[in-house]
């Protein structure tokens, strides 16, 4: 049975007769519909900010140790529902299982991290320059958060946004994406279950239209103070802009081109394994999958035929089983994607064989599915740097591969694109590998590891098109949700003016010895 899913405001299902419906098919087999969405407009969604924000100022008076058990609760119930969740998530957007299993521990892993964190929301006493005065600095939730996510971590990602946003104690209106409905709401029923008061977290299902409209009154309104929204740069540059006429400062987690650079001394078949899962996993649809690998030109052509050859022994196929990735997510990737595919010019070889859809007229070998979104994996060989291939992100399973003479050539050709998400190099030589890290523009390195891949306890965001500079995960991503608030407390019983007011001792700068 399609399952039927509305927005859920103040704790209650936000039922719209007028509302426009949205189905969110399995894209492995398109044929089957996972739910059936009902779309909020505009005003739902500044009246889901209302509702928040009023419900917030009770949420922030819970004493943040007891905000912390609620998360510490929430992972409870994620880890205890683990395969289902995860099951949902292969089924709605095609994610293998395996990988969503491991998205799914990653919400675990965050409220692991920020359970604790309720009794380290710390200040500072600060000494003043005047007697009898003490100084004090606090961190204060900023309020309502509304937070817009992609649908190709439709959980993982969200929970770096909600766990830290409500443990902070603010409240939340969450609108993802649609194509990953199921999976969305499934979270926010687990969140729920742990005792969230309604109102705290809100989930308003809406196209992208009404979502920047409804964001627009609800700035305008005052209801919202901090947006998270990850997604393309192209809708990150409108976020930043409609944010910036009401003067806040969005956290925009955005695109990637992510370089690999391998070096002469790197072992190459480490390298083609990192460059396998970090250029396919997820189909390529990942903000850090890699986009093109640098390598040194003495070790070009042995690295292009190892690589072409383990994508062409790769397993591609029905997400369910042992595949290295399924279908794109949804139709509209897969037609972005052949636009992509659209990039490849005369000069450039493609090692891999076929490309575009995989059909019965364009077959590939062990490929395991029929009736779905999957297409063929492509390396791309003879990339230049002004190529659009090289300069653009291209979501979806295509890899361009780039050669260069020395180290410092390939930094400037990782940096050239303008993104600065993530990157990686492979090398035995710490020497190269810190000159690489000093070098890089991105927001993280790897050494001797894919460009994919994040750690709940490490900060998590890039620079450029990749994003504001703004960071997740970890203790960073409480700059995000908290404003820092200062206190002066005078008790010497009159005025001191600071600067004025302050005692002077007198050295002799005239002293030698």
């Amino acid at each position: 049975m399609t399952r039927q899913i509305v927005s859920v405001v103040g704790g209650k299902a936000a039922e719209d007769a007028n509302a426009t419906t949205y189905d969110s098919v399995n894209p492995a087999r398109t044929a089957e519909t996972v739910a059936r969405v009902q779309l909020a407009g505009d005003a739902a969604f500044a009246w889901a900010c209302s509702v928040a924000a009023a419900a917030q100022r009770e949420w922030a008076r819970v004493p943040a140790p007891v905000r912390g058990r609620v998360i510490a609760s929430i992972g409870r119930l994620v880890e205890a529902n683990a395969e289902a969740l995860a099951r949902l998530v292969t089924e709605e957007i095609g994610k293998p299982y395996a990988e969503a299993l491991g998205e799914v521990r990653e919400i675990v892993d965050t409220c692991d991290f920020f359970l604790g964190e309720g009794r380290r929301m710390y200040g500072q006493t600060v000494p003043s320059e005047m007697p009898d005065k003490n100084l004090f600095t606090f961190r204060v939730p900023v309020g309502v958060a509304a937070v817009i996510t992609a649908g190709n971590f439709p959980v993982a990602v969200p929970s770096w946004y909600l766990v830290p946003a409500l443990l902070c104690g603010n409240a939340v209106v969450w609108k993802p994406a649609e194509y990953a409905s199921a999976s969305a709401h499934a979270l926010y029923r687990l969140f729920a279950a742990a005792g969230l008061p309604d109102g705290v977290l809100n989930v308003v299902f809406a196209d992208g239209a009404s979502t920047y409209a409804g964001l627009d009154l609800a700035l305008a309104e005052g209801t919202v103070q901090k947006v998270g929204f990850t997604g393309s740069t192209a809708v990150g540059r409108e976020i930043g802009q409609l944010c910036g006429r009401y003067l806040q400062s969005p956290c925009l987690e955005l695109g990637g081109k992510n370089p690999m650079v391998v070096m002469p001394d790197a072992d190459l078949d480490l390298a083609v394994e990192g460059a396998l899962f970090s250029g396919f996993g997820t189909a390529g649809q990942r903000c850090t999958s890699l986009g093109t690998v640098l390598v040194h030109r003495s070790v070009h052509d042995e690295f292009v035929g190892r690589y072409a050859r383990a994508v062409r022994e790769a397993t591609v196929g029905d997400p369910a089983g042992d595949v290295l990735y399924g279908p794109m997510l949804d139709h509209r990737f897969a037609e972005r994607y052949e636009d992509y595919l659209g990039w490849i010019q005369p000069h450039h070889t493609v090692v891999t064989g076929p490309t575009g859809r995989i059909t019965g007229e364009n077959p590939r070998g062990g490929f395991d599915g029929e009736g779905g979104l999957y297409y063929h994996p492509v390396v791309v060989d003879g990339v230049r740097s002004r190529d659009r291939l090289f300069l653009e992100e291209t979501f979806g399973p295509i890899v361009g591969v780039t050669s260069f003479g020395s180290l410092d050539e390939a930094i400037e050709l990782a940096n050239r694109p303008g993104y600065g998400l993530s990157s990686s190099i492979y090398t035995t030589d710490p020497k190269a590998a810190f000159r690489f890290r000093a070098g890089i523009g991105a927001g993280m390195v790897s050494v001797n590891n894919s460009t994919s891949g994040a750690e709940a306890h490490l900060p998590f965001g890039g620079n450029g098109k990749s994003g504001n500079g703004s960071r997740q995960s970890g203790i960073w991503v409480l700059d995000q949700f908290t404003r820092w608030q200062a206190m002066n407390w005078d008790y010497s019983g009159r005025l001191q003016k600071a600067q004025m007011d302050v005692a002077e001792i007198i050295p002799d700068l005239e002293f030698r010895l």
